[in-house]
């Protein structure tokens, strides 16, 4: 932005939504800036804020003086995978294996429930484990927090 090319526009717009909660605001940036993009969506309340590259403007459906909220997709493509859930890293069948685990289930009943092996069974509970980043450790029990994320989620 003129007269620097530097970040002042984003830097003015963060102080001016942060004075006024409920001022809309909408950026036209050629960057996607993270720090700049989170900090102007979590200002105020979330609405009347928008977020554009400058080269997709075309593709405005819904303004921000209305209270909508725009922000770009790719915006919200760079800034989403910092955010995804833990139990996107599963298999389908892993995920299953959990929502029993959710339920109480013990192992040979998981075993009946999916028709599969104890050894299968053992397999995918190591596996969810390992995806979310459960390691062995004597004070707790991983099947504990793994149903925690799992009903977090």
């Amino acid at each position: 932005m003129p007269p620097g090319q530097s970040d002042e526009g984003l830097l003015a717009a963060l102080a001016l939504r942060e004075r006024l909660p409920g001022l809309p605001v909408l950026v036209l940036s050629q960057y996607v800036q993270h720090s700049y993009a989170a900090r102007l969506l979590e200002a105020g309340d979330g609405s009347g804020v928008g977020y554009l590259l400058k080269d997709r403007l075309g593709q405005i459906e819904e303004f921000v003086a209305a209270g909508g909220t725009v922000v770009d997709p790719e915006v919200v493509r760079t800034l989403l995978p910092r955010r995804r859930s833990p139990l996107e890293r599963l298999t389908p069948r892993e995920r299953e294996v959990l929502a029993l685990m959710a339920e109480g289930r013990s192992n040979a009943a998981i075993c009946r429930e999916l028709v599969v092996s104890e050894q299968a069974v053992s397999k995918h509970i190591g596996n969810i484990l390992m995806k979310l980043d459960l390691p062995p450790a004597e004070e707790t029990h991983r099947r504990v927090p793994a149903v925690l994320t799992f009903l977090r989620a």
